[in-house]
């Protein structure tokens, strides 16, 4: 944990007020645009497959920002997801603009004979033999990182924003088929969430938290003339500072921006990998570092996971990593905490929410499960408990006798997501038509 630069920007005053924070709506028309080839770019809400949200911390502006690409490239069920934390007095700037310009260089990098079903790629990214056209680790490196180079140089000679001293990282993805192409530059994080042996669910941690605490990232920022040290008050924050001004300390290794360090071994070359997707994988969380400072990758996952609504998910995780920072972290300013949460796989309709059902289908008993559930994601971004969820079937069963609940005869599953156990407490429909009927009829 830590700021990205010991020195930050006054910005008059912090936030006291949460009616006063920035929240990203969850309708699935919000802020749509038209991309590159066609492409619909997403800033903000909700789809059938994305969940995204944003909340602004209580230091000053909201400098994370968001974007997701449908139909990126113009090939259909081609997506484009990144997240982007602004640091610095300018770094809300920064982001935004690495949000706008980023998907469309990658888009014109991204070659046709590179975009072709990826059938015969190995698990470790790897192309077989018997497809030449399928694009190896090395194709996609060369197309992240010539992308990312090239912003970073806009960037410089962009007289509209001052990046001296101000900069973003950003956690990128593109899924192509069952191909998960991972691009990384910072501390923000990707992970995913996925089945093990059990059916139990496993965090798979896609990407390194690129920090000056990593040997081979401090050593060549050292044999640039930069150095790396931690203050006293922040002894497990390692930071790049000026080799004879101990100026600006970031808590990154790699980003975009902050040219005043650029000479001195901070970069903006990306980490690149890539992911084989299988049938086991169910989804992947990109967030900035304000939820990945409060909350492990087997929490995520598992909030993520508990949520009834796929558009509730992101905003689910984002108020659970907000009420950690305020009980784990009183006397500390909260975070900017943003998050996207893309699903590989369709819901059932029956779990679906009343944006995802035509109107026609939605059954008395539907709208009594999707009220009940508004109500347990309202209860708990409002109330988060610090005790961890039970990890087993029987622990949530003795855990609800002990509490007095119900005792929880099944737990129904969908696209091999497990739903929680409902909320002890809170009110339900459990009526059916038929008994509606009784009662008109009486």
């Amino acid at each position: 944990m830590g700021a990205c630069c010991s020195k930050e920007p006054h910005f008059g005053g912090f936030i006291e007020d949460d009616a006063d924070e920035i929240e990203y709506g969850d309708g699935e028309d919000d802020d749509l645009r038209n991309g590159d080839c066609g492409a619909r770019v997403r800033l903000q809400g909700s789809s059938k497959y994305i969940s995204m949200y944003t909340q602004q911390g209580r230091k000053g502006v909201n400098q994370d920002a968001m974007t997701v690409w449908e139909d990126f490239t113009g090939e259909k069920g081609m997506f484009f997801c990144g997240v982007f934390d602004g640091h610095g007095p300018l770094g809300h700037k920064v982001s935004c603009s690495v949000r706008e310009t980023l998907p469309s260089k990658l888009s014109s990098a991204i070659k046709p004979p590179q975009v072709n079903d990826s059938r015969n790629c190995d698990a470790d990214g790897s192309v077989r033999d018997d497809n030449k056209d399928v694009p190896s680790l090395y194709q996609w490196e060369e197309n992240f990182i010539g992308s990312f180079e090239e912003m970073d140089e806009e960037l410089n000679f962009d007289c509209s924003i001052d990046s001296y001293c101000s900069g973003s990282t950003a956690v990128t993805i593109v899924k192509k088929g069952d191909l998960l192409v991972i691009g990384n530059l910072g501390d923000s994080r990707a992970v995913l969430c996925t089945r093990g042996e059990e059916n139990q669910l496993v965090p798979v941690q896609l990407t390194v938290d690129l920090k000056p605490n990593i040997q081979s990232e401090a050593e060549r920022i050292k044999n640039c003339k930069g150095r790396v040290f931690a203050m006293d008050r922040e002894p497990d924050v390692f930071r790049i500072w000026m080799p004879d001004d101990d100026y600006p300390g970031l808590a990154m290794s790699r980003c975009f921006g902050d040219f005043c360090l650029k000479d001195y071994g901070l970069n903006s070359i990306p980490e690149v990998a890539i992911r084989k997707l299988t049938d086991d994988d169910e989804f992947v969380v990109l967030a900035t570092d304000g939820v990945w400072d409060v909350l492990t990758n087997n929490e995520v996952i598992k909030i993520v996971a508990s949520a009834r609504r796929r558009s509730m998910a992101a905003k689910l995780l984002v108020c659970h990593a907000v009420q950690t920072w305020r009980s784990k972290y009183p006397g500390c300013s909260v975070d900017d905490c943003t998050a996207i949460c893309f699903f590989f796989k369709s819901r059932r309709l029956l779990t679906k929410s009343l944006s995802e059902i035509p109107p026609a289908s939605v059954t008395h008993s539907q709208l009594g499960d999707i009220a009940s559930t508004e109500v347990a994601v309202y209860r708990s971004c409002r109330s988060f408990k610090s005790e961890r969820e039970p990890e087993s079937l029987n622990d949530k069963i003795a855990l609800s006798s002990k509490e007095g609940g119900c005792p929880v005869e099944e737990v129904n599953t969908v696209d091999s997501i497990t739903k929680r156990p409902r909320v002890p407490g809170v009110l339900t429909r459990r009526k059916t038509l038929k008994d509606l009927d009784d009662v008109e009829a009486s």
